[in-house]
């Protein structure tokens, strides 16, 4: 039998609590921050209360181990497992603050319904009812006195049972007696090894990936500076989204504000873009990707560990030349012109807005492709080109969208062997035929998803070729999605669903075009039959109704840079069916014409 490397004893909350109060309890840098909802918090309360088990917690001492704050764990418990439940415990009884993902010091307020034995989350309705305790920290202060809590509670609800009151919140002080099972670690095991039960643990718990494995293991070495790589991840893609938060990290983190890291991604602070705002398994995917040539993050675990894949033995040297390899891939991605130049590439191909970015596992690849031929020393236009046409392909084709590590794992390998240029060209030649321009993308068309990939390179290629907005003289497609419009019917929802068609027939993609909202409510419900006329009888002198354009030719243009079939303008007709069918040719046929562009 083998040796139990832990003991289970069961500790009432109230020493928990202790623990915490006197700093005794402590949070490993594997940890995450407090991610739990304040319902979680109140649904934690409710099962003390009815006196249900609330799960165990796993403790680890060992000097060695390096916390949140950078200190050493000397004399203290570890928290391994059951972070969010002590946090939640700690800010609902004893009214500390957590911290969000948003790295936010927050406080969770709890309220106690004592006549109905119920929590809730206080807000300012129950901060007004007098029926309810609005904080129960108060109770569980040091100096609390039972007695004036009752005296007060009842004194402004006249009539109730005073006794009553007194055995409700009785029984909300006793939660902290409730026992939770401690299990406490050998601390002669090591800090790899913890990281490997913690994740275990926690594998039917909250949802780990392999990023979630390969952040772990990460900030598990003190030997190759793990904590500050998985920082360096952490914060780069929080600055992506808030840049406000380089002054936080500045002020709360000076041993990290003193890292290379910190300097190379100081950049981030005047940094407004969103066109790629990448969270850390984006992060790690592309950097692992580029530097190591494989595209499953579970071989990065592996490789951070020193595994071998030859002889299947671990071995220190390569886990020192894994770290190393990582943290220039880190490197690499947080690198200022390198960044900027990809997002250009991305916004030259006409994905201007990240409304547009349908999907991360695509852009991803692209930076991936970028940095790789960054290495091999391509031409910056090669480069361009190279990654606009894989990006518009992979929006195109899906090509991430099943099981995105195995198609990475077969493109940077087949990319390797065969070279970048030579594969991109067969992959486009063996996917971009004429029968898929013809035939299989206007088939791919018959949609109603605004998100679809179809809709989303369409108006790309109405960016890319400068296209004016719908009806509109000096209006472009950019300028709208740029400034938040609308893409609205061509042939007007009201008068569809009058006909009886249901939403996924009358939001196709191929009856909607970016038109001004002023224009599309002097369309209003009109049939295209009616107004179609109207518009022809504007550019013969009539009177203006939609939009400035008043010449025939300029009206033509709009309509084929609109993919309108000219037979709308010539013999106006409210014929659906055959309006979508004839646009989704057009609409495909100018997405063949961009890719050519790119």
């Amino acid at each position: 039998m083998a040796n139990q490397c832990y003991t289970v004893t069961p500790h009432p909350i109230e020493t928990l609590l202790t623990w915490e109060k006197s700093k005794e309890i402590a949070i490993p840098e594997i940890q995450r921050p407090f991610v739990w909802k304040a319902v979680d918090v109140r649904d934690l309360l409710d099962s003390l209360l009815r006196g249900y088990p609330i799960g165990q917690l796993i403790i680890y001492r060992n000097p060695t181990v390096k916390l949140k704050d950078g200190t050493s764990a000397f004399g203290k418990r570890i928290l391994i497992d059951g972070q969010q439940r002590m946090a939640a415990l700690k800010a609902s009884l004893l009214g500390d603050e957590v911290l969000t993902e948003d790295y936010e010091k927050v406080h969770i307020r709890i309220a106690f319904h004592p006549q109905q034995n119920i929590f809730e989350v206080s807000n300012p309705a129950i901060r007004k009812d007098v029926t309810w305790l609005p904080d129960i920290t108060q109770m569980f202060k040091p100096d609390a006195s039972l007695y004036q809590i009752v005296e007060n509670y009842c004194s402004k609800n006249p009539g109730v049972n005073k006794e009553e009151i007194f055995q409700s919140f009785e029984k909300l002080l006793r939660i902290v007696n409730n026992q939770v099972s401690v299990i406490e670690l050998d601390p002669e095991l090591t800090i790899e090894t913890v990281t490997s039960i913690f994740l275990r643990v926690n594998r039917s718990g909250v949802t780990l990936d392999q990023a979630d494995f390969a952040m772990a293991k990460i900030a598990s070495s003190e030997q190759y500076d793990g904590a500050n790589l998985r920082k360096a991840i952490d914060y780069f893609c929080h600055l992506a989204k808030a840049p406000e938060f380089y002054a936080k990290i500045k002020q709360n983190d000076e041993d990290f504000a003193n890292t290379e890291f910190f300097s190379k991604m100081s950049w981030m602070k005047d940094e407004r873009d969103d066109i790629y705002d990448p969270g850390y398994t984006d992060m790690l995917r592309v950097a692992f990707t580029s530097e190591f040539r494989r595209g499953r993050l579970a071989d990065l675990v592996a490789l951070l560990s020193g595994r071998n894949f030859e002889t299947r033995q671990y071995e220190e040297a390569i886990a020192a030349e894994s770290f190393a390899r990582l943290k220039k891939g880190v490197l690499n991605f947080i690198n200022e012109t390198d960044f900027k130049r990809f997002v250009m590439i991305i916004r030259s191909a006409g994905f201007v807005n990240s409304s547009m970015i349908g999907s991360q596992n695509v852009i991803n690849f692209a930076y991936i492709l970028y940095l790789l031929l960054r290495v091999q020393g391509k031409s910056g236009g090669s480069i361009e080109n190279l990654v606009r046409r894989w990006f518009a392909l992979s929006v195109l084709t899906g090509r991430y969208s099943g099981s995105p590590e195995t198609a990475y794992d077969y493109d940077v390998r087949q990319m390797q062997e065969q070279g970048v240029d030579k594969f991109i060209a067969a992959t486009i030649a063996g996917t971009m035929s004429n029968t898929y321009w013809d035939v299989q993308l206007p088939q791919q068309m018959i949609t109603s998803s605004a998100n679809s990939p179809y809709w989303l390179i369409f108006q790309a290629a109405q960016i890319k070729m400068n296209d004016k907005a719908f009806l509109s003289r000096d209006i472009t497609v950019q300028d709208l999605i740029l400034n938040r419009g609308d893409a609205h019917h061509i042939f007007p929802k009201d008068q569809l669903k009058q006909q009886g068609l249901r939403r996924a027939r009358y939001n196709q993609i191929g009856n909607y075009a970016w038109m001004q909202t002023e224009i599309n409510i002097a369309i209003g419900a009109k049939a295209p039959s009616v107004y179609f006329k109207e518009l022809l009888a504007q550019c013969n002198g009539g009177k203006k109704k939609f939009g400035n354009i008043t010449d025939l030719k300029d009206l033509k243009d709009n309509l084929q840079a609109n993919c309108i079939p000219p037979a709308m303008l010539d013999e106006p007709k409210d014929d659906y069916d055959s309006f979508l069918e004839e646009r989704r040719k057009l609409m495909a046929k100018k997405v063949k014409e961009y890719f050519e562009l790119l």
